[in-house]
């Protein structure tokens, strides 16, 4: 019995330093991911902070400076795709969806951005990477090619009424019970966080 009890002791400290070892992420990535991601918030929040006249810089430098480091933040991104392939959960832990972001931004290389659903639809299959994030790409590389999108996710706010409707949708009947499968609200609801 004192043997068992070893044997079995031994499989669950096995096992457990295994376990830690799976998780361990690649720090230098994730401190990369992270200074691309502030760079790309930067200038997307100071964008916001014109409407409320927050913002200490123009919209023309704004904008200026928010496709500067979408630039860069692409070759950044394109590099890391061509040494990593897509960084998942297992490699980068929750900075996976700042990548994601990063990507979302990168509308000037439709082909890149394809290059990176595909990857990251093999990554779904292993649980690791967002199927929300997908979906959010998905649709984005659809209205890029001028496509009708599948999620909803992609809107268009009318600057005067302050309402949001989705850019055309391919399934509007069951876009809701798309949206649900990969674990997005309702589009009702979506919409009004626009307004």
């Amino acid at each position: 019995m004192k043997t068992l009890s070893i044997v079995i002791f031994s499989c669950i400290l096995l096992s457990t330093k295994l376990s830690a070892q799976t998780v361990k992420h690649d720090t230098i990535l994730i401190q990369k991911i992270d200074s691309m991601f502030k760079d790309d918030q930067f200038w997307r929040k100071e964008y916001m902070k014109l409407d409320k006249k927050e913002s200490k810089y123009d919209q023309e430098t704004i904008e200026r400076k928010c496709a500067e480091t979408d630039s860069i933040n692409e070759a950044k991104a394109k590099a890391i795709i061509n040494n990593y392939g897509y960084p998942g959960y297992n490699l980068v832990g929750e900075w996976s969806n700042d990548f994601w972001a990063i990507v979302q931004h990168c509308d000037d290389d439709i082909p890149f951005q394809e290059q990176v659903l595909a990857l990251m639809k093999k990554e779904l299959v292993r649980n690791n990477a967002s199927k929300e994030n997908y979906a959010y790409l998905l649709d984005r590389v659809l209205v890029g090619k001028h496509q009708k999108q599948i999620y909803g996710t992609q809107v268009r706010v009318d600057p005067k009424t302050h309402k949001a409707t989705p850019l055309p949708l391919k399934y509007p009947k069951s876009v809701n019970k798309l949206r649900k499968q990969v674990g997005m609200q309702p589009l009702e609801v979506y919409l009004k966080s626009f307004e």
